[in-house]
């Protein structure tokens, strides 16, 4: 008998990703286990390829059976918990097994194939070199002769009160020369210890003194409790903003820890992560890691690290920290939870919010949704009593909502302003200037210019690799395709069809910023777009210096919206809303009045009232004026009425079925055929409901040379549906279909691939 071990192996497409059986040998034997990383041989050449043990047996032996190359150190094999994880994603999105590893673990935790010395032996080696220091231990008794120098002294008082690092002691004055003296007469020891790293040291850390309203006690006394039983809990708390929410977190997170539990944090963008972590770090200290995209492989490992080795408490990022190798959870919050941020758009194509309710079963914790708009899905399953649901329906220290103004920019054409900010904006502006108080604009669209048409022809000038106009970046002087990333520089003046004149239209953050530095020449102006924000650490940099008064107005895209809380902004505008407002998709309404309550509550967040200033050709849209009036409730009677009508989430499941390929003909014939293979599988099925809709073009037909259709089915989106899809893959790959056309499953998509 050989012990054998079934293992996933990397590069696979979702039809030939199986579990492959390797022979162990017998010097790998006690290394092994489930979740053990695995270097293997793949293919007829027996290539080196990376792989995850997901079982072991005992078999005879069989010398059709290939051997296991390399095992990776027993530490770097994924717990119990985190290979649960991967199984559940590659059950529930339709990922490959090794897709789900690398969802689940950072880049810095995995391996890669390499060549042993020997320059033939393949071998596991990490994706980033171990980073480790030095730490000194007190072991034995200084001797007195010869006499001890006073820096051998203060070493060995300094480890009397236990280990301390390199750095440390060397900040203290004692050279590495010093210790290793002392660790050759067995006075100290030295070990090499993974090193550590803090992020955000410079937060100082504040005695936690949070004073509750009544209305927030209430919500605590209501939550807590939840923390204690050890079962599984749900709850929205669904507050207007600026109503505190965070600082019921803070309390709960308190009590969490109390409790001897762990706290996650998941927010939806980066640009919220900063006054997150900065909130939880004045009060929990060095007990607090970060998870997010913006850190470097290094960073993030090490915080990772720090993490699965027990030395953080709290954790608090983006998507991907719903990962988070914390052991013991008691309480996951998800702030903002109506964000589409939390659902992932590329392999494995998962909801944080789904995979949060999985991770709270097992750890019997209490599942915390919070938003001032939150989404149709969540309200309605409160109103179910699925969650429990919590309001504050108060601002915070009994500040007033902001009051709201409409002006419509048909009306300024008329009256002869042309220009993109209205006189009512700009009169608004001036006198938040003039009282010393900051102002905070909202623009939907980055660049400076987002068209480009040709005055004789009437084309608009698109992307030659995908399906949208290129847009006018004035501080590089070329045109970006937001998409794929390509670029036309310089501008060109002229069509490239008929050799007329371009005429550049539309209006970007850029312009923008522009426009508002001729009409207030005096003021301070951030621009906090994906352009002004791709250097690191620039998201905490500027919000930090907007809250020291370094900039009067704040002009940005959609991280302007939400989140922040500065209270000297008196002054919200809505320069750009109507693209929205005629978007497709069933969640058009939903994000128009998402994102204007959520920008309105921006203002008056302390003792000066605030005021918010919408233009809009649609000054009568419903969801504008409900947005306006911070009306969530009137909305969503409105919403979940056109949801049950229409047969949309939350009254059913949409999984999006989307065919890129490079040739559109070979697409919408495989789009085409996978519909008919789907209708024949399902009509096999008993007590299956389905509706299927398409395959139609994607609103965008064509991205990086890559033509995409998609086929929309309303399901419930339960076992036997996804089983049911599993058959018409295989069906699909028989049939060699995927030739033609690549096909991908989201079961959380918003109704567009």
């Amino acid at each position: 008998m050989a012990k054998t071990v079934q293992v996933a192996v990397s590069n696979t497409t979702y039809h030939f990703d199986k579990l492959y059986t390797y022979l162990v040998m017998s010097d790998q034997e006690n290394r092994v286990r489930s979740g053990s990383m695995v270097l293997v041989p793949f293919g007829k050449a027996s290539k080196p390829r990376m792989g995850i043990v997901l079982g072991c047996d005992e078999v005879p032996v069989s010398a059709k059976l290939k051997a296991v190359y390399d095992v990776a150190p027993d530490t770097a094999a994924l717990t119990p918990d985190l290979l649960r994880l991967v199984l559940f994603l590659r059950e529930r999105t339709f990922c490959t097994y090794y897709e789900a590893v690398k969802a689940v673990i950072p880049y810095g935790a995995l391996y890669k194939p390499a060549l042993a010395e020997d320059g033939v032996t393949p071998v596991l080696q990490k994706q980033l070199t171990r980073h480790t220091e030095n730490q000194y231990r007190l072991v034995g008794q200084l001797p007195q002769k010869p006499k001890p120098t006073a820096k051998q002294l203060a070493a060995v008082a300094l480890l009397g009160g236990g280990p301390r690092l390199l750095n440390d002691l060397e900040e203290k004055g004692i050279s590495k020369d010093v210790l290793e003296r002392l660790c050759d007469k067995d006075v100290l020891c030295c070990e090499k210890v993974n090193k550590t790293i803090d992020l955000y040291s410079h937060i100082p850390q504040k005695p936690l003194d949070v004073t509750l309203s009544p209305q927030q006690q209430a919500a605590y006394d209501a939550l807590a409790p939840h923390l204690a039983d050890h079962a599984a809990h749900g709850a929205l708390l669904y507050g207007v903003t600026g109503s505190g929410k965070t600082l019921v977190f803070v309390k709960l997170i308190e009590q969490c820890l109390v409790l001897g539990r762990k706290a996650l944090v998941l927010v939806p963008e980066i640009g919220l992560t900063p006054q997150m972590i900065y909130r939880l770090k004045s009060a929990f200290g060095d007990r607090v890691a970060v998870q997010h995209s913006a850190l470097n492989h290094t960073e993030r490992f090490l915080q990772w690290q720090m993490i699965q080795d027990g030395g953080a408490d709290i954790v608090v990022g983006t998507r991907s920290a719903v990962f988070a190798p914390l052991k013991d959870i008691g309480l996951i919050i998800i702030d903002e939870e109506q964000e589409h941020t939390y659902r992932s758009e590329s392999a494995p194509r998962f909801s944080a919010h789904e995979v949060a309710r999985q991770r709270a079963a097992e750890n019997a914790s209490l599942l915390l949704l919070a938003s001032a708009t939150p989404s149709t899905e969540s309200y309605y399953a409160a109103r179910m009593h699925k969650y429990q649901l919590v309001t504050l329906t108060q601002r915070y220290g009994g500040n007033p909502l902001p009051t709201v103004e409409m002006v419509d920019m048909r009306a300024e054409l008329a009256a002869g302003n042309p220009g993109d900010i209205s006189r009512t904006m700009e009169n608004a502006i001036r006198r938040t200037l003039e009282t010393g108080k900051q102002a905070i604009l909202l623009l939907n669209r980055r660049g400076y210019q987002t068209v480009t048409v040709c005055e004789d022809c009437g084309q608009v000038l698109k992307c030659e690799k995908c399906s949208v106009p290129m847009v006018y970046h004035k501080a590089k002087g070329e045109l970006l395709c937001h998409y794929c990333g390509s670029s036309i520089h310089p501008a060109p003046k002229k069509c490239p069809s008929c050799g007329g004149k371009l005429q550049y239209t539309g209006f970007g953050t850029q312009k923008a910023e522009e426009e508002l530095a001729n009409l207030f020449p005096e003021a301070r102006i951030l621009r906090m777009d994906q352009d002004s924000t791709s250097t690191k650490d620039a998201h905490e940099r500027l919000l930090a210096q907007f809250g020291r008064h370094e900039y009067d107005i704040m002009l940005g895209t959609q991280m302007v919206a939400k989140g922040l809380d500065f209270e000297d902004v008196t002054l919200v505008g809505v320069l750009g809303i109507d693209s929205l407002l005629f978007a497709q998709g069933f969640r058009a309404c939903e994000n128009v009045f998402d994102l204007i309550t959520q920008v309105v509550g921006r203002g008056g967040r302390a003792k000066s009232p605030g005021h918010a200033i919408i233009q809009t050709v649609a000054p009568d849209d419903t969801a504008l004026n409900l947005a306006a009036q911070q009306d969530y409730d009137a909305f969503y009677e409105q919403e979940i009425l056109f949801r049950k009508l229409s047969l949309y989430p939350p009254f059913c499941r949409l999984c999006m079925v989307g065919f890129s390929g490079t040739k559109e003909p070979d697409v919408a014939f495989a789009a085409s055929r996978f519909a008919v293979l789907l209708g024949q599988l399902a009509s096999k099925q008993e007590k299956m409901p389905l509706r299927v809709l398409g395959p139609t073009p994607c609103t965008i037909t064509k991205i990086n040379d890559r033509y995409r259709y998609q086929l929309t089915v309303k399901c419930r989106g339960d076992k036997a549906f996804r089983d049911l899809m599993r058959q018409v893959l295989a069906a699909y790959e028989k049939e060699k279909l995927p030739q033609k056309a690549g096909v991908i499953l989201d079961m959380h998509a918003d109704g567009d691939l």
